[in-house]
């Protein structure tokens, strides 16, 4: 449990590229930073496999894996970045699920977008920055695996494929920008099991 911190790695990530960025101060550029920062704790009032929980914009979830959390408060977040502040792009950072490690290892982070233009210029920052992402497919036909017969979908599928239903159920949460929306998984490369946590994903975003 004690390396679980690098479970902060997104929003490490974030935190960093809004330094970053307030020292650069880009001229004409507006940026929003949204961290979705919660307690997780075991106490009585813990959520339990079939509990249905509804997220900001009223969507609900049936709960199949409670390890599967960190999603849940990113749709919150993405609900938030998507009407509330109405951002014209959505990059997301997280460290979402281990089948991304299997399928990409330790070095190489994964990355989902259906927006061509963004899936350029993030792959041409990848090269720049050295931060490596490979793209991955949103194969809309694994979303019949998040389906629930008792809420509006589940918090995650079935056992293969597990980051491509990871990045179509955070997808249900930006409806408004799903031309402009990107999940990157960076579970892999955001932590060193000799040296610790690497600042991945900070040179990326800015």
């Amino acid at each position: 449990m004690e390396l679980m911190k690098f479970d902060c790695g997104g929003a490490a990530a974030v935190l960093g590229a809004a330094r970053t960025v307030s020292r650069l101060r880009p001229p004409g550029v507006e940026v929003h930073f949204v961290i979705a920062a919660c307690e997780n704790m075991i106490n009585s009032r813990a959520y339990v496999p079939s509990d249905v929980l509804t997220a900001s914009d009223g969507t609900t979830i049936e709960i199949l894996n409670t390890d599967a959390e960190g999603r849940l408060t990113l749709a919150d977040a993405l609900v938030y970045a998507d009407g509330e502040v109405g951002c014209e792009s959505i990059v997301e950072f997280s460290t979402l699920t281990g089948a991304c490690m299997v399928a990409l290892g330790k070095s190489i982070a994964g990355l989902w977008t259906e927006d061509e233009t963004l899936a350029a210029q993030l792959t041409e920052a990848s090269k720049y920055s050295s931060d490596k992402v490979w793209r991955m497919p949103m194969a809309a036909e694994y979303d019949e695996q998040l389906e629930s017969s008792v809420a509006d979908v589940k918090n995650c599928g079935a056992r293969y494929g597990g980051a491509i239903t990871a990045a179509l159920f955070l997808r249900r949460f930006v409806g408004k920008k799903r031309c402009g929306f990107a999940h990157l998984d960076i579970a892999g490369p955001v932590w060193d099991d000799k040296t610790g946590a690497t600042g991945f994903g900070v040179k990326l975003a800015t």
